[in-house]
């Protein structure tokens, strides 16, 4: 996915991303997604991590995105780990 693949998708297929990397051009994504071009994408992983308020503000307002936190190598103590930042993320988003 690069800014020479903006044209319409067939179908408006959707984009799953869970490899790290320069795979995806974010920038193009969000672009896609914008003008409907793309039926939706989800991503696991994210082109800066840890994913910050900053780099975090690129997704407001993308349409058919699903964004989850990186969470490919899950264990036990993982899982409860995650589950518990994004529960408060969820929150401190909700009071705000």
């Amino acid at each position: 996915m690069s800014p020479h693949s903006s044209g319409p998708t067939p179908g408006g297929v959707p984009v799953m991303r869970r490899s790290p990397g320069g795979v995806v051009d974010e920038a193009a994504l969000y672009a896609m997604l914008r003008s409907g071009a793309l039926g939706g994408a989800a991503l696991d992983v994210f082109e800066r991590e840890p994913l910050n308020a900053t780099a975090g503000a690129q997704f407001a307002d993308v349409p058919d995105l699903i964004l989850t936190p990186h969470i490919a190598g899950v264990n036990l103590e993982s899982n409860v780990r995650v589950s518990a930042v994004t529960a408060e993320a969820v929150a401190r988003h909700l009071d705000a």
